[in-house]
């Protein structure tokens, strides 16, 4: 048994991402980010669907051709279908924020 909660350092130069756990048609993973972005004018564009939940801080997540940001707060949640262009455009420098996020394969991995 495992906490989501623990382990988490007190120094993140870079995001950190840990799985949790990986099977054929999922994955699932902690992130952790403290006031890290997406690279300008850098879009992520999966192949798979995205489910995520924010368990601490906060988050502004812009999505392509979608005049609404999306802020997140601890507790809400956001699905990212496949190659639904996206991007993390702010989490405060002063707050750790912990994500959780559950990656969907329509395909199976070998």
């Amino acid at each position: 048994m495992k906490n989501i909660l623990a382990n988490i350092p007190e120094h993140i130069p870079n995001e950190i991402f840990e799985t949790i756990i990986e099977a054929q048609n999922i994955k699932i993973e902690r992130i952790i980010s403290k006031g890290q972005v997406t690279p300008t004018n850098t879009w992520y564009n999966q192949d798979f669907d995205e489910w995520v939940l924010l368990i601490q801080g906060a988050a502004k997540i812009e999505l392509e051709d979608s005049e609404q940001l999306k802020s997140l707060t601890k507790g809400s949640y956001l699905w990212i279908p496949a190659h639904q262009r996206h991007r993390v455009i702010w989490t405060p420098k002063d707050t750790i924020t912990i994500w959780l996020a559950i990656h969907i394969f329509k395909e199976l991995r070998s």
